[in-house]
């Protein structure tokens, strides 16, 4: 550092910039192709050993020929050079570029601006509190060069710049929070790009076996609820996702086509509660088994399938609130006839053969005859509770016959690999079912309130149908891990190193932590990325007025920035007052002298100046010197001997009409 201090300014200056614009560039590496990353850091290297060793700057042919193939790999990489990807592909380029032209203020002014931009460009890939926190310090950085600029010649230490650009942004932070409280969100202008989750993992509209497992090992939040009152038991949170009833032996699948009418019965008393649904580039809305009424959310429609699941009208590419109301108690599907359930017996021929074999000797069992399909249910939950089988993350790679594989070989599996095996076992004793994917069980966050979803909490279920009690929703994991279901204890994916570290000094800290944090985060999707207009619609009703419109929104805004700027003008003509008026009327005539080459002392008095006008100018002017001498004179007079009766408004008055040398001559002017 003491290296750093002894650099010539423009050296010192360059250097702070140049990390100031790799600290923009950071969090973008993940999002550009390799070659821009590489380029980007390649040249700012370049450039900050150019300002180390004060070598001069590479010729503008080196840099047309790296723009020229900055643009090459652009369209060989995203085939465009429109569009997100591309565009801040070729924004960060060109930053980068315009650093290796960094010779005066007017380079500078434009790589400050490209700075600003590429701190925005962040926002298009993450809206989160990580990304917010970082382009906070990333605009205080650029604040602090653009006021170290505009610095007088010398070497002005960089902690005075920085405080000059805090004091900048806290007085702009008002005007922000009035912006952000008021200005309408119009869309699509006001959200994430749609392709901005297009690398989003969760929950699929397929089901290999082995896909769940996978999702369990990511430890993302999936949504976060909000009970109206106290939260139902753990068994009772099954988050119902894509229904699954077309199986071709590998791959379990939604059926298409079907429009049979729903009946559902609801029982007990609801849940009232309000989901923050995570972005998933999926369209499902997540909510609890049963939701009759659609939810309530803002901009966007809803709608059920005959499976019961509920569907947006557009995949959910940001953060989502919405208010439901559920049922955990219910039955459906009592009425429905041989056609609609004869697709939920159908297996694939050639697949399971012992599965098939076992169920026939199932059916020809006397002790089932009388029981029915009730009977045939229960005698399979308890093989599964009895029979030695496990439930595990790594159960093994199955293959062409996973169901045989799970009863009679492995006896090992994760949800799905249960899910499965047990709804083909159904099938194969002619009883309707299928698989429910979606989310079962959630935890508690003590910090904020909120029950927390996460991916790893992705499950698959089965559902059979009986005659006279419709669709029933059977859990066969229930039976190898009770505790799963009863929350008790949920396969989790290895922690990283530094959890293992924390949670090695203190068992609790590691999640007292990441409670807390997630808490923090909550809080920043709940009053910042989920401030929507309906929400803005809500504080001017609160304002008074009864049925708000974004017009209404408008007329706010503008009344609130029109009296900012009246207070402020007030604020002014005040603050002049303060100052003293004498001094400021010496002051301009100090300057109409300055203009024409008379440089009187800082602390000269009227009198002193008046001399060096008499002395200097007095042989070109005719009476023009003498009457500004006078002038001055009688300002001096009216300070400190006010018998002389002179006003300050009078000579206000008589410096108007002096006649003043011009800039940078002998001739007078008026």
């Amino acid at each position: 550092f003491a290296n750093l201090a002894a650099l010539p300014r423009d050296s010192r200056d360059t250097l702070f910039l140049l990390a100031v614009v790799a600290w923009l560039m950071l969090p973008q590496i993940r999002n550009l192709p390799l070659w821009c990353s590489a380029l980007a850091a390649g040249v700012l290297l370049w450039r900050g050993w150019l300002a180390l060793k004060s070598r001069p700057l590479p010729s503008k042919w080196w840099l047309l020929a790296l723009l020229a193939a900055a643009v090459v790999a652009t369209i060989a990489t995203h085939r465009t050079i429109l569009g997100r990807d591309a565009g801040v592909t070729l924004i960060v380029v060109l930053l980068a570029l315009k650093t290796l032209e960094l010779r005066a203020r007017r380079d500078a002014l434009v790589v400050f601006f490209l700075g600003f931009f590429t701190m925005l460009t962040n926002f298009f890939f993450s809206q989160s509190l990580l990304t917010a926190a970082a382009m906070l310090i990333g605009l205080l950085g650029l604040l602090t060069a653009l006021v170290n600029a505009h610095m007088p010649v010398g070497k002005p230490p960089l902690m005075h710049a920085a405080k000059m650009a805090g004091a900048m942004a806290l007085l702009g932070a008002p005007i922000m929070l009035v912006l952000f409280l008021l200005f309408p969100r119009l869309a699509p202008l006001w959200g994430i790009p749609a392709d901005a989750m297009s690398g989003r993992t969760g929950l699929s509209n397929s089901m290999q076996i082995g896909n769940i497992a996978k999702l369990a090992l990511d430890d993302r939040i999936a949504l976060r609820i909000k009970f109206d009152g106290d939260a139902p038991p753990q068994r009772d949170l099954y988050f119902r996702g894509p229904v699954l009833g077309r199986f071709d032996g590998r791959e379990w699948r939604p059926l298409a086509g079907r429009d049979a009418p729903i009946d559902i019965k609801l029982l007990g008393a609801p849940v009232r509660y309000e989901v923050t649904l995570e972005p998933s580039n999926r369209p499902w809305l997540m909510l609890l088994e049963v939701t009759a009424d659609a939810p309530k959310l803002a901009g966007l429609e809803a709608a059920p399938t005959t499976d019961l699941q509920w569907l947006a009208s557009r995949p959910i590419t940001d953060i989502t609130r919405y208010r439901a109301e559920s049922y955990t108690e219910f039955r459906y599907g009592q009425q429905a006839n041989a056609a609609d359930l004869r697709p939920f017996v159908d297996l694939p021929a050639g697949y399971n053969p012992r599965t098939l074999q076992w169920a026939a000797e199932l059916r020809a069992d006397p002790r089932f005859a009388r029981g029915g399909a009730g009977a045939l249910v229960t005698a399979a939950l308890d093989r599964l509770s009895t029979g030695g089988y496990g439930y595990t993350l790594e159960p093994g790679v199955y293959g062409q016959h996973s169901a045989d594989e799970f009863w009679f070989d492995r006896k090992q599996g994760f949800c799905e690999h249960i899910a499965s095996a047990f709804v083909v076992l159904m099938r194969a004793l002619d009883i309707p079912a299928r698989i429910v994917t979606g989310y079962q069980g959630a935890e508690l966050n003590p910090v904020d309130g909120f029950w927390v979803v996460r991916n790893s909490d992705a499950h698959a279920w089965a559902e059979v149908w009986i005659a006279g009690q419709g669709w029933l929703r059977v859990d066969p994991t229930a039976s190898i891990a009770p505790d799963r279901i009863a929350g008790f204890s949920t396969l989790r994916a290895p922690q990283g190193a530094m959890a293992g570290m924390i949670g090695a000094v203190s068992p609790n800290l590691a999640a007292q932590l990441r409670a807390a944090w997630e808490a923090m985060n909550n809080g920043w999707n709940q009053w910042v990325l989920n401030y929507t207009q309906s929400r803005q619609l809500d504080l001017l009703k609160h304002l008074g007025f009864t049925a708000p419109s974004w017009q209404d929104l408008g007329m706010v805004l503008i009344a609130v920035l029109v009296l900012a700027a009246l207070t402020a003008a007030l604020w002014t003509l005040w603050d002049r007052q303060q100052h003293d008026p004498w001094l400021r009327l010496l002051a301009r005539a100090r300057k109409r002298l300055l203009e024409a080459g008379i440089d009187p002392a800082p602390a000269a008095p009227p009198r002193e100046i008046a001399q060096l006008v008499r002395r200097e100018m007095g042989g070109r002017w005719t009476g023009g010197a003498g009457a500004i001498a006078d002038w001055l004179l009688r300002l001096e007079a009216q300070r400190y001997a006010p018998e002389s009766g002179t006003s300050l408004a009078k000579l206000k008055n008589e410096f108007h009409r002096l006649r003043w040398p011009a800039k940078g001559s002998g001739r007078m002017r008026e």
